[in-house]
């Protein structure tokens, strides 16, 4: 089968997010199909982008993935630069169809920007190779920078983002969304309930499988800790306004006298205001920071962890659900979890492998971290165990490649 799959923001191993595409199209070669990554030369979330030379395109084999760069300028932050972005990489998928399709008339087309415009140039080619049309969606465009932006709806750039989302929904053979919750979503803009697939993000086994560093970072000071009997919670990623750290640092307050400390390792604009906070409520015992580590010392540092903490603020667009690589990564690690999300579904409720608490509540925090010091040792291995078996049999990329590749066989909803 060929496959092309168009993702403006992709990336891989060599450049970084988005990650995704790669991880996906690398299974789907070594199942034996080809398969063409159509992005953008320029992405403001890849830590190394391709080099055109000037030219308006470029291909590259990356792991027997066919990746076609298509010259997109450079830009910083949302203005005018990055819409230049956006419309250039659209024009350089009509004027390089040809191009694109050069390998072999593709069998499917997958529109997977972050914003639906991509419909338009995808159903071309979809139509031209009488190929199926899927629509795979990230993020839900205009409805985010609406209530996550305060955009109006009447707003030129937010119609027409809406007019696209619609067309997806009409155009489209088959809806594969990230977000678990979204299908009613896309109904209401006009998509038949049975073009409705749910494929989230996922792991990667292999990344757990490469052995700790020696000695494993912090290993001292968290290994002290332990032989002096405190129960460690620990928090890995992002220290900004959305991780609602704020009620993380104050649980602190209501955990005073006992052995249990909460530690956050990262980095982010919040992270010296909230350091400044340990110290004014006075929580230096039970709350500590630590700086980021690399990706590749994670695992060793979350095995450390007796329990571990996710947390984002009430937003009303988890209604659709939410899938964290951060909890992920916890699962993954075979450590209970508290969950401090309020959204559409619940991993840690489903796999049993943890305590689920209302978002931005110290005091929720505080009873959740005694409870599970409190538990027998048996009782918390077998939460972390079922957390890990979960996340394999459900959210491993080699399965959820399979799911996708399932969804091209499935017949097609015009």
């Amino acid at each position: 089968m060929n496959i092309l799959l168009i993702n403006h923001y992709a990336g891989g191993a060599a450049h970084g997010m988005e990650y995704r595409p790669y991880f996906m199209a690398k299974r789907w070669v070594e199942m034996g199909h080809q398969v063409t990554v159509a992005a953008s030369s320029f992405s403001h979330l890849r830590t190394k982008n391709p080099d055109l030379h000037g030219k308006k395109y470029q291909e590259e084999e990356i792991d027997g993935i066919r990746y076609f760069w298509i010259y997109g300028n450079p830009y910083e932050g949302n203005g005018v630069g990055r819409i230049r972005n956006m419309l250039g990489f659209l024009h350089g998928l009509y004027t390089h169809g040809e191009e694109l399709a050069a390998c072999g008339k593709p069998d499917v087309v997958i529109a997977s920007s972050t914003y639906p415009l991509d419909i338009y140039p995808a159903r071309r080619l979809a139509k031209k190779h009488n190929a199926m049309l899927i629509y795979e969606v990230h993020d839900l465009w205009p409805l985010s920078p609406i209530e996550l932006g305060g955009m109006s709806p009447k707003h030129p750039y937010i119609m027409v983002m809406q007019r696209a989302e619609n067309d997806c929904c009409r155009y489209s053979d088959y809806i594969v969304s990230l977000l678990p919750c979204s299908k009613e979503h896309f109904v209401e803009h006009g998509m038949k309930p049975e073009k409705f697939v749910c494929i989230p993000n996922g792991i990667v086994k292999a990344d757990w499988e490469i052995p700790f560093h020696d000695p494993a970072v912090y290993s001292d000071k968290l290994g002290a800790y332990k032989r002096d009997g405190w129960f460690l919670i620990g928090y890995t990623g992002a220290h900004g306004i959305a991780n609602a750290l704020d009620s993380y640092v104050e649980a602190g307050r209501q955990l005073k006298g006992k052995k249990i400390k909460l530690i956050a390792v990262g980095q982010g604009p919040e992270r010296e205001r909230l350091m400044e906070k340990v110290r004014q409520l006075h929580v230096e015992e039970n709350v500590e920071f630590l700086p980021a580590v690399k990706r590749d010392q994670v695992p060793e540092l979350l095995s450390q962890f007796d329990a571990l903490y996710v947390g984002l603020q009430r937003q009303p667009l988890f209604r659709f659900g939410v899938s964290p690589n951060k909890l992920m990564d916890y699962m993954m690690a075979g450590k209970p979890v508290i969950f401090a999300i309020e959204a559409g579904n619940d991993m840690v409720a489903e796999a049993g492998c943890g305590v689920s608490i209302p978002p931005e509540d110290s005091g929720a925090i505080a009873r959740a971290a005694e409870q599970l010091a409190a538990a027998p040792a048996q009782e918390l291995q077998a939460m972390g165990e079922r957390g890990h078996r979960f996340i394999l049999e459900n959210y491993e990329y080699d399965v959820l490649a399979k799911r996708f590749l399932d969804v091209f066989q499935m017949p097609r909803q015009k």
